[in-house]
């Protein structure tokens, strides 16, 4: 009985110092690794948007809010979310277009979190991705494959993609043996689409759309 009660003792301090230990490491690693986070997600949004000196966080609006952007671009059939919402301005302070954070999670991997530049004028600037984690080799080639057949995209139309290599006007070429991944990926930027065009275009928001 004393030895199993030794024995108890023994693994409840081990266990409440192993504890104290993560607790410790939580706290001194949360602020570099949340500062971490904004460096990139800054120098996605530079990326997307290389003309803008700017980025305005715009989803803090009770109009565009994470949660509701999310819920009407699922409503309308894309398996989504929207992170963020950001309104990109020039030197004397217009608004030039806007970023566009998506998360799709329908990756063979999980999730694809990437951001997107919009003009005003439904162009796509660009697109930079987050988070992925795809096959190697495969999926994981959104990067190199897709990414740079974003820009110039005109998404007053539907993005789609095709297997034929000879991609034209607003398709992509899919990733060799990766489609789910392409599929994520276009999926993706047609929630981004349906965002600036139902809720940004004209500053509508959530609240006074349709």
């Amino acid at each position: 009985m004393k030895a199993m009660m030794k024995d108890a003792v023994i693994l409840f301090l081990i266990t409440l110092v192993s504890g104290l230990m993560l607790g410790f490491v939580y706290d001194l690693t949360k602020e570099p690794i949340a500062a971490q986070n904004v460096a990139k997600k800054n120098a996605a949004y530079q990326t997307v948007f290389p003309d803008a000196v700017d980025f305005e966080v715009i989803s803090d609006k009770p109009d565009l809010a994470p949660a509701d952007v999310s819920s009407f671009v699922q409503s309308n059939g894309f398996d989504a979310d929207i992170d963020e919402i950001a309104s990109a301005h020039d030197a004397s302070g217009q608004n030039i277009g806007y970023v566009i954070t998506v998360t799709d999670h329908e990756g063979y991997g999980g999730n694809i979190t990437f951001a997107m530049g919009i003009k005003n004028d439904g162009t796509l600037n660009g697109v930079s991705i987050l988070s992925i984690a795809e096959t190697a080799g495969l999926g994981m080639r959104a990067e190199e494959v897709l990414v740079p057949q974003m820009p110039g995209k005109d998404l007053t139309k539907e993005v789609t993609f095709t297997k034929s290599g000879n991609a034209s006007g607003n398709e992509v070429d899919a990733i060799s043996g990766a489609t789910i991944t392409t599929t994520a990926f276009v999926n993706g930027i047609n929630a981004g689409r349906c965002v600036f065009n139902d809720l940004l275009l004209n500053g509508k928001g959530v609240g006074s759309n349709g």
